[in-house]
């Protein structure tokens, strides 16, 4: 007989309790299970790649498992290539849940009717459900994974199929006790992809049944270090608690990049002692430098108009404009998992914070030529001085030519000087940068880890604070001094910079710009200004 394979973390796919570690799926969506009691109708949306898709298979195991219950899974994927035409959605839905129940070993008994009833299109997949049904000696209970593949017409029909024999159920019409929509979306856009209002409830809806809109959290502090817990089980090897909690802060408890920083650290670097917060941080740089498939498709929704509405005040750190359709442009954003779901409005987590800024200024960075190993000085500390000069000099050649090509044309200054720092920086050291719609600003934070002379590994840290000086406003400066200064507190830092972009149409002509002063901030610190 074989040896069982070790598992490892999981970065595709859903997870198989015999190849992966993972946490236990059903206790993170207890609700599911009550709901299914009560034959209730709900929704499950979570960013991609959360654990949807395990838990509901999972869930619908141990439902079938239990005896009283037939639950299905089966994804609405094959789907999508129907676009509006209903009649073709209808079929690939029927064959795909068909494939499913095969897979899953059922007795005959529970199986669905072959062949499907011959209906008109349009009603084939309520009278195809209500058919097997009335045959299954069990209560069917059906999870639809992948909901948003289906499109237009083709949503439409099937949710008002869905529709019409949950409410047909009371006059003894069989049909599904309870059905799950799975996928990215909250109920608010089935609403409005269906016909209905978004704030209120819309009897013209076609999905105006459901109960719930359930969301699938993200792992805690608690749960990382439980996931983690099991290779140390099987392997030995064990994570630091403050790598844990670098992982947690890192990721905030994102599923996929959880997975993935172990998977980096074990699997692709090959680390045999103790994982170390220095170990989970170098994975971290592999995996955006990397840009995996699942950090690819969370970017590319970035010029999506509804995506740039809500991310571009983010960067800008400038007040969202907000009318009667933003809170739903929101909800895109924060189901996508772009953003936090509590205010402020910020990035989900540092990663994807980091990943956003380096895709954003890919462009602006093709500019910079400087060779970032001109500003390592003679004792291997970051000569950041000279790089700001650099910065000046860079920015009266190419500034205004940048800025009309950056997409994201409210926060274009925060793009390209991230983009000049990261090109200069990143060959040797870390860019930390925190930034929120609201704040007015942008923090930056450089480190730089270099040998003193003992022989002794140091850290170099510079802070930096970025303001933008907008027409018809007062200067930044007083503000940004006092924001440096907490921000330097916060860092046990004693100096920084302020770098100030003058956006106003009366400001001087650029190449009169570029202004190194030095200040006072508020408690008392020596700062550098630099106007731009």
């Amino acid at each position: 007989m074989r040896p069982p394979r070790a598992r490892s973390f999981n970065t595709t796919g859903p997870c198989d309790p015999r190849r992966h570690y993972m946490l236990p799926p059903t206790p993170r969506l207890p609700e599911a299970r009550v709901l299914i009691e009560m034959d209730r109708y709900f929704v499950l949306h979570a960013p991609r790649q959360t654990g949807k898709t395990t838990a509901l298979r999972t869930l619908a195991s141990e439902l079938t498992a239990e005896g009283d219950i037939a639950a299905l899974m089966f994804s609405c994927e094959r789907a999508k290539s129907a676009g509006d035409d209903f009649a073709l959605a209808e079929s690939l839905l029927l064959d795909s849940l068909r494939a499913a129940a095969k897979r899953s070993g059922w007795p005959g008994a529970l199986l669905p009717p072959e062949p499907w009833p011959q209906v008109t299109p349009g009603s084939r997949f309520v009278e195809a459900l209500s058919e097997w049904c009335h045959h299954c000696p069990r209560r069917v209970v059906l999870f639809m994974d992948e909901i948003d593949a289906l499109q237009g017409n083709s949503l439409v029909s099937i949710l008002s199929q869905l529709r019409d024999g949950h409410n047909a159920r009371p006059e003894g019409y069989p049909f599904p006790v309870s059905v799950a929509l799975c996928g990215l979306r909250d109920l608010r856009d089935y609403k409005v992809a269906s016909g209905g209002e978004p704030g209120r409830s819309n009897p013209a809806s076609p999905f105006n049944i459901v109960a719930e809109s359930l969301r699938l959290g993200d792992f805690t502090t608690d749960q990382i270090a439980e996931l983690y817990h099991q290779h140390t089980q099987a392997t030995g090897q064990e994570f630091t608690k403050d790598a844990v909690d670098r992982v947690f802060e890192l990721t905030q408890g994102q599923p996929w990049l959880v997975n993935a920083l172990a998977n980096e650290v074990i699997i692709k670097m090959k680390v045999n002692g103790t994982i170390t917060t220095a170990q989970v941080d170098e994975a971290k740089e592999r995996l955006i430098r990397a840009r995996a498939t699942h950090l690819d498709t969370l970017v590319a929704r970035l010029h999506e108009p509804r995506v740039k509405r809500v991310m571009e005040p983010v960067l800008a750190g400038t007040f969202p404009n907000i009318d009667h359709t933003f809170s739903d442009d929101l909800s895109y954003a924060t189901d996508l998992g772009l953003v936090k779901q509590k205010p402020p409005l910020e990035v989900a987590n540092p990663i994807y914070r980091e990943v956003i800024l380096r895709v954003l200024g890919d462009s602006s960075a093709q500019y910079v030529t400087a060779d970032p190993r001109s500003f390592v000085l003679p004792d291997g500390r970051f000569d950041l001085p000279r790089l700001l000069e650099e910065f000046v000099v860079f920015w009266r050649e190419h500034g205004e030519v940048l800025i009309r090509q950056e997409g994201y044309h409210e926060a274009a200054c925060q793009i390209i000087l991230m983009a000049f720092l990261h090109r200069l920086v990143n060959g040797g050291g870390q860019l930390d940068r925190e930034y929120a719609a609201g704040t007015k600003r942008l923090d930056v934070l450089v480190r730089w880890p270099y040998t003193g002379p003992e022989g002794e590994r140091l850290v170099q840290r510079e802070a930096m604070e970025l303001k933008v000086w907008r027409a018809s406003g007062d200067d930044p400066k007083p503000d940004g001094l006092a924001q440096l200064d907490r921000y330097l507190d916060r860092l046990t830092l004693s100096t920084g910079v302020l770098v100030i972009f003058d956006r106003r149409p009366e400001a001087p002509p650029w190449k009169e710009r570029g202004g190194f002063e030095q200040a006072t901030t508020p408690s008392g610190r020596q700062v550098t200004v630099l106007r731009v």
